[in-house]
């Protein structure tokens, strides 16, 4: 993956709308929803909802398919399994094997927590 796709993608993501309708579709999994479902489920307006689509589209996150007169979106699942990789392909001196270890919290760093990049953010505010 080029640096320049993982950082689109992050910035389409960065939209707390965008990453709600992006994990609502892939909860969905290969199925996908109309754009109408998405709508209703996340209680969001026809037009907002059109234009988080269209940028979660353009940065590749989520197909789109024609069904009649119906949009069919799907989360790009491989897309985040490549940048999932391309964010760890260096882990533990370049062995993503070792990265099992640090998933579940018993690596070099404990997770951060909620609480902990909250603390972050005000401090950059």
């Amino acid at each position: 993956m080029e640096k320049t796709i993982a950082t689109t993608v992050f910035e389409s993501l960065a939209s707390g709308v965008r990453l709600d309708v992006f994990r609502l579709l892939v909860k969905q999994g290969p199925t996908g929803l109309v754009a109408g479902e998405i709508a209703a489920t996340l209680n969001l307006p026809a037009t907002n909802l059109s234009f988080h689509l269209k940028a979660l589209t353009q940065a590749g996150l989520i197909a789109v398919e024609q069904e009649g007169r119906f949009q069919r979106y799907r989360a790009n699942i491989a897309l985040i399994a490549e940048l999932i990789d391309y964010l760890t392909a260096e882990c533990c001196s370049a062995q993503p094997e070792k990265c099992v270890e640090l998933r579940v919290g018993t690596g070099c760093a404990p997770p951060a927590s909620a609480k902990t990049v909250k603390k972050r953010g005000a401090a950059k505010a």
